[in-house]
């Protein structure tokens, strides 16, 4: 989809990220979500004269309690009754596919403005089972599809890319570098809602200096607990309003395709290649770029197949989910707050572009095309 006059962020938070069992462990996805909700409001609220009226709610969950976690995150968040509030589940992408369908909405007419975002709490996460045997999670594609564990996944994609070790060290070393700097600079500062008395991501630098010595978790392979990301809890939330809000960033084009289910590592290429393509634009034009660091070995496919390379500066500029974690239905929202940060907040000039991606397990890939306008 495309339109130039498309849909505007005009404000952005997200929690830090706890690593599962840790900091945030006792937060149920609406403790998660309702504090960013809140700040997002307080922010645009801050410079608009005229009370702020939210239209609805749209949360990415992957693994919560059900119940709808968007509409009791509204509800949570003090935004009355008569706001109501949606979950969309499309894994990994989830969080950037609810900020899609609120400007969907807004871009098919309706003017209102909209909550859309991503929350995951791993550590209360229910137990699920059939017939009394307790499962990890649901199949990503039906009998007689190929359906690995991601791990395993990435471990094939691996060795169906040629994907060293040593490359693989070599990114989350990166990631982690580029994480610590940010936060020693206060990068991260502005987007943060503390929780919990948790001030920042509580991964970064955990695996930096270990990842020579980690152990392969597979037999004669490459994949190592450093090169995987940490599964996390967090939140993130975004406010959407209608072309002329501004500034803010302005969602110019967006793509979701699908991929083959054995390697889902790869979803993200094609996502970004159509996004682009429909943006009208190319990659040498986009300023800031995210995509969801799931594996090291799906970030470097990734990249070989979008022509990029593994320490372009405008990757992950200040470190990906390989250092901040990985909260499963969030991270495509932290990503779009990371670029609001990284472009609006950092003053980049008015038509400067990001790309906020993922890909998705069973073999699907997300991504989003944005402008700043001032």
């Amino acid at each position: 989809m495309q339109a130039r006059k498309g849909p505007v962020i005009i404000a952005a938070r997200r929690t830090p990220i706890g690593t599962r069992g840790r900091a945030l462990a006792r937060l149920r996805v609406e403790d998660l979500a309702a504090p960013v909700i809140r700040a997002v409001l307080s922010d645009a609220q801050s410079s608009n004269s005229t009370p702020i009226k939210v239209a609805d709610v749209l949360l990415g969950n992957c693994m919560g309690p059900g119940g709808n976690p968007g509409r009791i995150a509204a509800l949570a968040a003090g935004l009355g009754h008569e706001v109501p509030g949606g979950t969309v589940d499309r894994q990994c992408g989830s969080g950037l596919a609810a900020i899609l369908d609120a400007a969907a909405a807004i871009r098919a007419g309706d003017t209102r403005l909209r909550i859309a975002g991503g929350v995951e709490s791993a550590s209360t996460a229910p137990q699920r089972s059939i017939d009394g045997v307790v499962y990890q999670r649901a199949p990503f594609a039906p009998a007689g599809f190929s359906d690995p564990e991601m791990t395993r996944a990435a471990e094939d994609l691996a060795q169906h890319d040629g994907i060293s070790r040593t490359r693989q060290d070599a990114h989350a070393a990166r990631s982690h570098a580029r994480a610590l700097a940010a936060r020693e600079a206060g990068a991260f500062d502005a987007e943060l809602v503390p929780l919990n008395g948790l001030q920042h991501d509580d991964s970064i630098g955990t695996a930096q200096r270990l990842l020579p010595r980690l152990p392969a978790l597979f037999p004669g392979g490459t994949l190592t607990a450093g090169t995987a990301t940490r599964i996390g809890d967090g939140a993130a939330a975004l406010l959407l309003a209608p072309a002329g809000t501004g500034p803010g960033l302005a969602i110019r084009a967006a793509a979701i395709t699908g991929s083959d289910p054995a390697l889902p590592g790869i979803g993200a290429a094609a996502a970004i290649t159509e996004a682009l393509e429909s943006a009208g634009i190319n990659l040498a034009q986009v300023a800031a770029i995210e995509i969801v660091e799931a594996f090291a070995a799906q970030s470097l496919a990734v990249l070989d197949r979008i022509g990029l390379a593994e320490d372009d500066p405008r990757l992950c500029a200040d470190g990906g989910a390989l250092a901040l974690g990985h909260p499963w239905g969030a991270s495509g929202a932290i990503a779009m707050v990371r670029l609001f940060s990284r472009l609006v907040r950092n003053g980049a000039p008015a038509g400067s572009y990001g790309i906020a991606a993922a890909s998705i397990g069973g073999g699907m890939g997300i991504a989003a095309v944005v402008e700043v306008v001032r």
